[in-house]
């Protein structure tokens, strides 16, 4: 992962989940975590290990988020990876395959 110095709290990476629409469930087995210390975790709850907040930054950032540092101009942040161009273009090749059947010969 890149090093943009962000503080990512609970309420920064409920956020980026939903931006990015990606499960709790999803991002906890790639981090590594459970899946209710997560949402706990998001609603600012459980506090969580540096070693199990670089995790969930890293998911987060392997599905789509791009964390913007905090700066002069305002807080830090989160947006898409993806602009909405590039996701209509993935969904579409994703969906070109045509209709799901057997393919038994």
């Amino acid at each position: 992962m890149a090093d943009i110095e962000i503080h990512m709290d609970g309420s920064l990476a409920r956020a980026a989940r939903h931006l990015i629409q990606v499960s709790a469930r999803t991002i906890a087995r790639y981090s590594g975590i459970d899946t209710e210390t997560l949402r706990r975790y998001e609603k600012g709850g459980d506090a969580l290990t540096v070693a199990e907040i670089e995790r969930v930054t890293e998911a987060l950032v392997h599905y789509g988020a791009r964390f913007v540092p905090e700066d002069e101009t305002g807080g830090c942040g989160v947006r898409r990876k993806f602009s909405r161009t590039t996701v209509a273009r993935i969904e579409n090749w994703e969906s070109e395959g045509g209709p799901v059947a057997d393919d038994d010969v």
